[in-house]
């Protein structure tokens, strides 16, 4: 009696998810290499491929297991994201934002993406456009500490204390120790911070 392929495929899958589940990350990622090898196109394949070999900390093979999934699935933001995530994170800064513009065009509420954009542009010393990235950040998530802190670094590095103050009495409503954080870490503590 012979198996199906796409039941075979399945399987495979959950044969990988169990050795994850076990850590056994090396098992794992022989078996997603024989799956590749039998079905190059497998999308979640090569995805969780990627996912193991970071996690290992081979970074360039995850890197390429990503641009083989982009390539595959140009449509999907979220594997744009991981692509530019992980290229930010080896230091291709460029090819980061470009990953993080892909996302974004694809969805424009991926907030993550703005966020991922806005480092990989501050790290390039370009903050105009840092700061319209970290402004789309915050408006889809308004509650969430990073964009604000980010964007309040932006300010002081364009010697814009005014505006990082700004920031800090925003933040001070809804996370305090942040907004200490950033009293400290941009010496704008000692300015009078005016309630709104």
């Amino acid at each position: 009696m012979s198996v199906n392929r796409p039941t075979k495929r399945c399987f495979v899958h959950w044969q990988v998810r169990g050795l994850l589940l076990l850590g056994r990350q090396r098992q794992a990622l022989e078996r997603i290499t024989e799956a590749l090898q039998a079905h190059p196109s497998d999308a979640r394949a090569l995805a969780t491929r990627a996912h193991v070999l970071a996690e290992l900390g081979e970074k360039p093979a995850a890197l390429q297991a990503l641009a083989d999934l982009v390539a595959l699935e140009p449509g999907q933001a979220a594997s744009w994201f991981n692509y530019g995530f992980l290229s930010e994170e080896l230091g291709l800064l460029e090819q980061a934002e470009n990953a993080f513009q892909r996302a974004v065009a694809i969805d424009p509420r991926l907030d993550r993406a703005w966020y991922g954009l806005a480092l990989s542009l501050i790290r390039q010393r370009r903050f105009d456009e840092a700061i319209s990235a970290l402004k789309k950040n915050t408006e889809l998530q308004p509650m969430s500490p990073y964009g604000w802190y980010q964007l309040a670094r932006v300010h002081v590095q364009r010697q814009e204390p005014d505006e990082a103050t700004k920031i800090i009495r925003h933040l001070r409503r809804f996370d305090p120790k942040v907004a200490a954080q950033l009293e400290r870490e941009t010496g704008l503590g000692g300015r009078r911070l005016k309630s709104a």
